[in-house]
């Protein structure tokens, strides 16, 4: 069963069968994110979680100029969680961690997530992203995590993942000094993988799902399930891991394929 977008208000959907695109949709504000989208996000992982597929996360893109937009317009992923809800927040809606709750059962997803990053990607935008498996992005991309300017902390994985991410010293610069990346600066960190221009990031995206797709399913899934497990259980996990594997159809008939392709 596909989703029905026009189910979702903050979120545009589009579904195809080996793939989820999900557009954050709240241009007016920058698509900050508040707990509609919240909301909706939780659905498109109930919905991944029964029937798996990549899931690639993306903004409002950007446009071309033109006659109502002369100067064009520029792409945004997420300028962060919006500061308006935030501000009314006490310590029990932070214990209640909305964000932090929605961007790991992203993370924790059975197949991968690719975030596709133009303009800004700021405060929970940025952590949402550090949620995905993949991070593309454009040179116009700007990523970092200005919550202490605002008397927080990121506190939706950023503390963590993003040290995972680009190390210990970068970190501290964009959680404590405010630094905020370009594109460019993003590839050199390894923040991001790709970089592109802003009219062909739907099809890099498209490319990276399409590399990801042919893989086999069942292997994809195990296997980002064991890269995520703690250090302690390997090689355990992988052994068992394999086992399932060694008895799945599609290994037996892939290995075959490979095998009379090298008899031609």
């Amino acid at each position: 069963m596909s989703l029905n977008a026009t189910d979702f208000t903050t979120l545009q959907i589009s579904e195809r069968e080996d793939r989820l695109w999900v557009r954050l949709h709240r241009p007016k504000v920058r698509n900050a994110i508040d707990q509609v989208m919240v909301d909706e996000l939780h659905a498109v992982c109930s919905h991944l979680e029964a029937t798996p597929k990549v899931l690639i996360l993306a903004g409002t893109p950007g446009q071309e100029p033109s006659e109502e937009h002369p100067k064009g317009v520029k792409g945004i992923f997420a300028s962060g969680a919006d500061i308006a809800q935030l501000r009314e927040r006490r310590r029990d809606d932070a214990l209640a961690g909305i964000n932090s709750t929605i961007f790991d059962r992203i993370a924790k997803l059975p197949m991968p997530v690719i975030a596709a990053l133009d303009g800004y990607a700021l405060g929970g935008g940025a952590e949402l992203a550090y949620a995905a498996d993949f991070r593309i992005g454009t040179e116009a991309l700007r990523m970092g995590n200005p919550e202490t300017n605002l008397g927080i902390m990121a506190a939706a994985g950023a503390t963590w993942r993003l040290k995972e991410l680009v190390g210990e010293p970068m970190a501290k610069e964009i959680l404590l000094a405010g630094k905020v990346l370009t594109g460019s600066q993003c590839l050199q960190a390894g923040l991001i993988t790709e970089l592109h221009a802003p009219q062909q990031l739907q099809a890099a995206a498209d490319a990276l799902a399409d590399r990801i797709c042919a893989q086999d399913p069942l292997a994809v899934r195990i296997t980002k399930a064991v890269f995520h497990t703690p250090r302690e259980v390997h090689p355990v996990i992988d052994t068992l891991a394999q086992g399932m594997l060694f008895e799945s159809q599609a290994k037996f008939d892939r290995m075959q394929a490979f095998l009379d392709r090298k008899k031609k």
